[in-house]
């Protein structure tokens, strides 16, 4: 009975920490329903556009450069708290604000709770989770992200649908909000979750583990004695996480140059940059665009689509990525991204000549968003949680991530620019960048599955030569 008490406590942690993934996966989402209305609206140009979708990445990239410091310093409960404020006075500022440069510093604000939120809610739920099931709990983070994406994606429909171009003369905020200027509803919807978030973090404990590095072993112990059945584990765990931080520095920079840590935080970051250019966030930011520029007559709700596809595939991943493992789901994932990748490029390029038609299409597309749901898109901030050693984590994992969003920031410029080149090529190029993913997860990244924290910390510092 005490077992299952600590595992439900446990999941209860990881799923209050996981819904921070929701307000990542909505507000990063909510843009591609709002761009076309905004544009409109404060008659924009092609590069202001392209700076009201690009503002809140700018701000994400702010937010990784401080989540570490910040969750290594202040907890990684304190600094969920942070990023669940943000995400609020984003939501609600977008709702209300009077002008474009009023909208862009709202958005940059959101942007800042996204980059925080995406270090360290899948860290505080790798350091709550016992190392059996510490793959499931994390992916749970990955799967909020996808049910964030399918929420924005919906509400961008259903207030599409409710605009009302007969509503003319002086009109009252809450007609502003859903009708005449909708995307104040699509951007200020997020208040809700992100208010939920902020309230609820109240409910869950410190990381134990970042409550050790600090030495506040009593409070480390009480965290440690819901998620353990005995006293002996809750021991144990304390003990095998003090032993990791023998000889070194509490949290300093100088411990990410350490050869085998050094290594560890390039590989992050190569993984996570690459990611981005194997066309995951083309279609998160450019999807409506490229169904529409394929000839589609509701681009809208065929993203709908991929939204659902998203989460039913995320929700697979999370019962078995810690029984097939990480690495097995890159390999059969990111070789079905490939296949699908080149399928389109061929559509796009010849499709018309050989009689392919939007079936076609929708099906590779549909295809492609199952194999990066279920591999890349799933095991990405499950490694990278869990990769870094227990004294630096909160900094190498900012590393990694600005990696990541600095990888997502181009990609989000650079996808009109290549679509507008040819459309086959960008696919073309999207495939053959998934070749070096590939092969660093296949020479470098170890198998991770069921070890634990210290376990793969080890790993890192007996690694010498990378075998490329």
């Amino acid at each position: 009975m005490k077992q299952k008490n600590t595992i439900g406590y446990v999941i209860f942690m990881a799923v209050v920490a996981a819904i921070g993934g929701i307000l990542f996966g909505y507000d990063t989402a909510v843009i591609s329903g709002t761009t076309e209305i905004v544009k409109n609206q404060f008659q924009l140009t092609d590069m202001m556009e392209g700076w009201y979708v690009g503002c809140a990445l700018i701000g994400s990239i702010a937010g990784v450069l401080v989540a570490g410091t910040l969750s290594d310093y202040l907890g990684r409960k304190l600094t969920m708290l942070i990023s669940a404020a943000l995400f609020s006075i984003s939501a609600i500022g977008c709702a209300v604000c009077g002008s474009f440069d009023g909208l862009v510093a709202y958005r940059i604000i959101g942007g800042v709770g996204i980059g925080i939120v995406s270090i360290v809610s899948p860290i505080y739920i790798s350091e709550v989770s016992p190392a059996k099931i510490r793959g499931t709990l994390v992916s749970l983070y990955q799967l909020a992200v996808t049910v964030g994406f399918l929420m924005a994606y919906l509400m961008n429909w259903v207030i599409d649908a409710n605009i009302d171009p007969s509503i003319t003369g002086d009109v009252t905020l809450w007609q502003k909000i859903m009708n005449t200027e909708a995307w104040r509803g699509m951007l200020g919807s997020e208040t809700i979750p992100a208010l939920l978030f902020f309230f609820i973090i109240f409910f869950i404990p410190e990381s134990p583990k970042w409550l050790i590095v600090n030495g506040k072993l009593d409070k480390a112990s009480a965290v440690l004695s819901k998620i353990y059945a005995t006293s002996e584990e809750v021991s144990e765990e304390i003990t095998v996480t003090q032993n990791s931080l023998k000889g070194e520095t509490k949290g300093a920079w100088s411990d990410l140059l350490k050869p085998g840590i050094l290594i560890a935080v390039i590989t992050g970051s190569a993984i996570a940059i690459l990611g981005q250019f194997m066309g995951v966030n083309a279609v998160l930011y450019y999807g409506p665009k490229i169904f529409s520029e394929a000839g589609f007559d509701n681009p809208m709700f065929s993203t709908v689509l991929v939204g659902v596809v998203n989460m039913v595939t995320t929700i697979l991943a999370v019962f078995i990525i810690d029984r097939v493992g990480r690495k097995q789901l890159i390999y059969w994932g990111v070789s079905g991204m490939i296949i699908c990748l080149l399928a389109i490029g061929i559509y796009f390029a010849w499709g018309s000549q050989i009689g392919l038609g939007n079936g076609f299409m929708l099906t590779f597309f549909l295809a492609y968003v199952f194999c990066c749901a279920i591999s890349i898109s799933a095991i990405v901030f499950v490694l990278l949680s869990e990769m870094y050693p227990n004294s630096v984590r909160g900094r190498a994992m900012s590393i990694a991530g600005f990696a990541l969003w600095i990888g997502t920031y181009l990609i989000g410029q650079l996808t009109p620019v290549l679509l507008g080149w040819s459309q086959a090529g960008t696919f073309f190029i999207f495939a053959a960048c998934c070749v070096p993913y590939m092969l660093i997860m296949w020479k470098v990244v170890p198998e991770t599955t069921g070890k634990t924290l210290e376990e793969i910390e080890e790993y890192w510092n007996n690694y010498r030569k990378p075998k490329l």
